[in-house]
């Protein structure tokens, strides 16, 4: 019964109003900001085990997020909830235990979202046959450091994203 009110309620609401409250909700709650978090990445990525996921979690709201002692049961029951989300939209979360594609998935759906499809190959476009064998010629040491300067603002770009 209260599940049909909260329906009729959400769907007389603004979308756009929605989303301001479900920002301000995660801005106050990690349990709601980790759950939010977790269904955007299952939207745009598939086979993603519980690791996988978590990391990236972590990466956009900081290490132990989960909680330090029961991380486990946060998780599982964050998953729930998300799992019921994806139901509601008519999408069916499901875990592969296959050696080749491990980690959770949304049935019927490709591997990457199309949005994030595209920017690959974006990306891939951009690639310059120069700079390439550039790349090749440079030391270990400053491989190493151009890999440590893209993933800090890549954490960076991350947590500003997800504060805003």
């Amino acid at each position: 019964m209260m599940e049909i009110m909260l329906n009729r309620l959400s769907m007389s609401l603004p979308e756009e109003s929605q989303s301001y409250l479900l920002l301000d909700a995660q801005k106050r709650d990690v349990v709601t900001a980790r759950r939010v978090n977790l269904l955007r990445i299952l939207w745009r990525e598939r086979y993603l085990t519980r690791e996988g996921l978590m990391q990236r979690v972590e990466t956009i709201m900081g290490h132990a997020c989960f909680g330090e002692k029961s991380w486990k049961d946060n998780f599982y029951r964050d998953m729930r909830v998300v799992k019921t989300a994806l139901k509601h939209s008519g999408h069916e979360l499901n875990y592969s235990r296959k050696r080749e594609k491990p980690g959770y998935y949304l049935d019927g759906e490709p591997v990457l979202h199309p949005d994030e499809e595209k920017a690959v190959r974006a990306a891939l476009r951009e690639l310059d046959p120069h700079q390439t064998e550039i790349y090749k010629r440079i030391s270990p040491a400053q491989k190493f450091f151009q890999a440590c300067s893209i993933t800090n603002l890549a954490k960076k770009v991350s947590t500003a994203g997800s504060q805003s």
